[in-house]
């Protein structure tokens, strides 16, 4: 046993190492000065072909103040809020710095609150990185910071150092950013705002940041701001740093900040490029936004300058020749938004999001979600059915030329046979847009004319789930999908981003292989590579036949069905129409085998961000996806692939079973005829479907709903509804599944619209 000399001895020799390795770290680490912080570099962004795009930093929002320009009121409202001790304490917690410790040790993240001096510490001197030697350093700091510096002073420098969101540095940037005014003139109701962002700017500025998180949305930012504005002012209160007639004043009205601004360069196209740049770029990396904003990052984007320029060409061009709001109110708070992805790559080369932030317009609508897709969603059904077959097929999966009921109002069977039922227990019965008797037809023939009633029993027979899959595995991300999968998500109910359909519709054309989206090559800080950008690799997503079944499907959708204005592209697409019920929204999405793009028509209330109707947009009864949206479309496809070959798409050959719906009628041998006399309803290796009854008021010229006449022009049939304007007669190939169309032109393209507000919503062709 040793001797109590030798324990002793040990002991001392221990705690006076200890001693002196504590004297070392002290004496070795510097403090933080608050000017050198103050110092930010420019963000550079680069487009594809390695020229700069735009730099864009915070050294014009960030301005150091003195102590005594910072209202009583922000000094005491971060202490009530973060650190009631500080005017007592030592300046570290000894007890949190443990805890995280411990932690860390068993693999855990760090856990535990911070002093006012130790985040001081953070922002001026330490990277954001939660390792055990930034925690030794940060307390070291934070010792050494409690007795070099005054608590005025620490305080002064905590909130010249803050990150408050929106580019602004300190307090001062922050109150010009949100308030327009000096700190000094800042309200105590004012500085409680302020002291919420310090919580994370991100999802406590009440303008909302859904581009970055979905949960930051408008709404849910907002309240989360005035819920924390208004404990950090009773926290105030209780703490007496307000009196009762001061609190009283400063709790009465919220006060709501400014909206955002434009910052240098942030101008056309080129805010929302740098947004979805900087948005991939936090993603993939663990740059935090505070980090990121302080600048000094190169980032080499994948967007073609040529082709970007083209998009937002496209979209004015359209614009103006068909929308004029200062004389036809339906026509205001029209917006767009676009995105071009190469198949079989997966790189963004060109996004439409909007006006642009001068205009006011900060919401990428390439990049955010809350559009619906409508009968653009259709495709992931059948390709669900080709792959899986329905609850009947024993797992084999169903011909596009299986037969299923196309008449308007039917009720959707579940596979026990019982149907669905609306809230009230009344049988639920699912709308197209017009009420055309089409009887059993192919689902070929209902994609080509967008017809819903096919296809949400479709999706019922073969399973939502498997949809759900199929569209998730294409490129669609889960958090966009309808949660309720009711029969309506078979028809559009959720709502991706355009870059998300975009890069789906993109898995078609790439034959069934799947690349998330990506618009960060490298990115480079003083010269050097960060990890975690490496090009995405490709994924399976469904084999390939059912892959090119579907493209040829949606090729005669172009040349035949809804989507015809597409043919003016002159070369081999595919694509499908989408409209929503009221017509709130549009998308025409359409691929080559060079390039996958989709376009989104909507019209958004500016002071609460619904959705409104289009019906009267343009001049028209009602805005269809295949008229709008796909002229967008075309112009800018022609101009991106101008000098490109024309590549076609892969052959698509017999696939699946015929698995027609109960009650379809027996096949009946047709006459074999020549392929030069067959409608492009099927593929060349595959009888024809038989021809539609003629209707008793169409001539039989007419017999066929893709070969009317429209001698009124595209918007004979674009206009839909009763008393639709156009020429002699109407046809379907600028609307939505509207079948034949009446003498008086206009038809009956969305006179029995699908929009009637029935329990589980969805499009209407």
């Amino acid at each position: 046993m040793p001797s109590w000399k030798l324990v002793s001895g040990l002991c001392i020799t221990f705690f006076g190492s200890l001693v002196a390795l504590v004297g070392v770290g002290y004496a070795m680490v510097g403090v933080p000065d608050e000017n050198t912080a103050a110092k930010s570099q420019n963000n550079v962004y680069y487009w594809a072909d390695g020229k700069q795009m735009v730099t864009a930093g915070t050294g014009i929002n960030r301005q150091n103040v003195t102590i005594d320009q910072i209202p009583k009121a922000m000094q005491y409202s971060v202490i009530s809020a973060e650190n009631k001790s500080f005017y007592t304490d030592p300046g570290v917690d000894f007890k949190g710095i443990a805890r995280a410790l411990v932690n860390m040790a068993q693999g855990g993240e760090t856990q535990g609150g911070s002093t006012i001096t130790q985040q001081f510490v953070k922002n001026t001197y330490l990277s954001q990185d939660q390792t055990i030697t930034r925690k030794f350093k940060e307390m070291f700091i934070s010792v050494k910071v409690g007795t070099k510096f005054t608590k005025p002073e620490i305080l002064q420098g905590y909130l010249n150092t803050s990150y408050f969101g929106r580019g602004a540095y300190g307090i001062q940037a922050a109150a010009q950013t949100y308030y327009g005014v000096d700190a000094k003139e800042l309200t105590p109701s004012q500085c409680a705002v302020l002291a919420a962002l310090l919580k994370g700017a991100t999802y406590y500025d009440p303008a909302g940041n859904p581009d970055i998180d979905r949960a930051a949305s408008r709404e849910a930012n907002l309240k989360r701001s005035q819920d924390r504005w208004g404990w950090i002012l009773g926290e105030m209160h209780k703490d007496q740093h307000l009196t009762d007639a001061e609190y009283q004043q400063a709790i009465k009205k919220y006060p709501m900040p400014q909206g955002r601004k434009a910052t240098r360069g942030m101008t056309g196209q080129i805010s929302y490029l740098a947004d979805t740049a900087k948005k991939y770029v936090l993603a993939h990396s663990n740059i935090t936004e505070a980090r990121f904003d302080q600048g000094g990052f190169q980032i080499y984007t994948t967007f073609d300058k040529d082709k970007v320029n083209a998009l937002s060409a496209a979209v004015e061009k359209v614009q103006k020749a068909r929308l004029d709001p200062k004389h036809r109110d339906k026509d205001k708070y029209v917006q767009f938004g676009a995105a071009s992805v190469v198949p079989n790559d997966g790189k963004i080369v060109a996004l439409y999001g909007g006006a642009g932030y001068e205009n006011n317009h900060f919401t990428n609508n390439a990049d955010t979600s809350g559009v619906p897709v409508g009968s653009t969603w259709k495709p992931f059904v059948l390709a669900a059915a080709m792959e899986h077959g329905t609850y009947k097929t024993d797992g084999e999966g169903v011909s596009p030329l299986s037969k299923y009921n196309g008449d308007d109002n039917l009720k959707v069977r579940r596979p026990d046979g019982t149907y669905y039922l609306n809230k009230d227990n009344s049988i639920f019965r699912q709308r197209n847009e017009s009420g055309y008797p089409w009887g059993y037809i192919s689902l070929r023939k209902a994609m080509e004319q967008s017809i819903n009633t096919p296809f949400v029993q479709l999706g019922v027979d073969v399973g939502m789930t498997k949809v759900r899959d199929m569209a998730q595995a294409s490129g669609i991300l889960p958090a966009s999908m309808s949660q309720d999968l009711n029969p309506s998500f078979a028809i559009g109910t959720s709502t991706p981003s355009a870059i998300r359909m975009a890069d789906a519709y993109a898995t078609f054309a790439a034959s069934g292989k799947h690349t998330d989206p990506y618009s960060v090559t490298e990115v480079k800080q003083a010269g050097t590579d960060l990890p975690g950008f490496n090009k995405p690799k490709a994924t399976v997503a469904m084999p390939e036949n059912v892959a090119n079944n579907v493209t040829d499907t949606l090729e005669n959708v172009i040349q035949n069905g809804t989507g015809t204005n597409a043919k003016a592209l002159g070369r081999t697409a595919a694509g499908k129409t989408g409209t929503t019920d009221s017509n709130k929204s549009a998308w025409f999405v359409g691929y080559t085998q060079q390039l996958s793009t989709s376009v989104a028509m909507f019209r958004e209330n500016p002071k609460d961000a619904e959705l409104l109707s289009m019906n009267g947009t343009a001049g028209v009864a009602s805005i269809h996806g295949g008229d709008i949206p796909t002229s967008v479309w075309t112009e800018y496809m022609k101009s991106a692939l101008e000098g490109k070959n024309d590549l076609g798409f892969p052959k698509a050959t017999k696939i699946g079973q015929i698995a027609d719906e109960a009650g379809a009628p027996s096949p009946t041998p047709t006459p074999s005829i020549t392929p030069s006399e067959t409608p492009s309803e099927t593929p060349s290796e595959t009888p024809s479907e038989p021809s539609t009854p003629p209707s008793p008021t169409i001539s039989e010229s007419c017999r066929f709903a893709w070969n009317c006449s429209t001698d009124g022009g595209a918007d004979a049939g674009g206009a839909g509804g009763p008393g639709g304007a156009g020429g002699t007669t109407s046809s379907p190939s600028a609307t939505e599944s509207t079948g034949p169309g009446s003498a008086n032109g206009g038809g009956n393209g969305g006179g029995n619209g699908g929009g009637n507000g029935n329990l589980f919503g969805g499009s209407t062709g």
